[in-house]
């Protein structure tokens, strides 16, 4: 795997279905939530985006759920950028179990880059995409 950004989280109740584990709807937020926090790491917060007129909006999530995790359990997502390509651009995932390594699930988002004023694709700046670096990665074509 890349070297990614890492985020950590635990399972809570608020995100568990009728058996106990983490809902689908949760690994989404997940996912959602790193790719916010790795941007933030790189300065570009939510307030820098809007400061550019931008921001990146999903046009697809693909998730292959491999295990449950079940309420309390320790989650980290390894999240890295794999390419860009005009306005958009794609982010993996590899979601585990923090204390057995077991990869719960894989995942990768497409990204659409836009200009916010005029509600429409736009190039994603140099400058944008030097900041993330993008490190490829085994999911390109999941």
């Amino acid at each position: 795997m890349p070297d990614a950004n890492v985020f950590m989280l635990h399972t809570n109740v608020d995100e568990t279905d009728g058996q106990g584990h983490a809902s689908n709807v949760a690994f989404v937020q997940w996912m959602q939530d790193a790719a916010i926090a790795h941007s933030s790491s790189v300065g570009l917060t939510p307030e820098a985006y809007r400061a550019m007129g931008t921001a990146f909006v999903v046009r697809r999530h693909e998730i292959e759920y491999l295990r449950p995790s079940p309420l309390g359990t320790r989650v980290a997502i390894h999240t890295w950028v794999v390419d860009f390509r005009g306005a958009s651009s794609r982010r993996c995932y590899t979601i585990v179990n923090a204390d057995t390594d077991e990869e719960l699930a894989r995942a990768a988002t497409d990204w659409a880059y836009i200009d916010v004023a005029r509600g429409r694709p736009t190039r994603i700046p140099a400058d944008v995409q030097a900041r993330f670096g993008p490190l490829g990665g085994p999911f390109d074509a999941i």
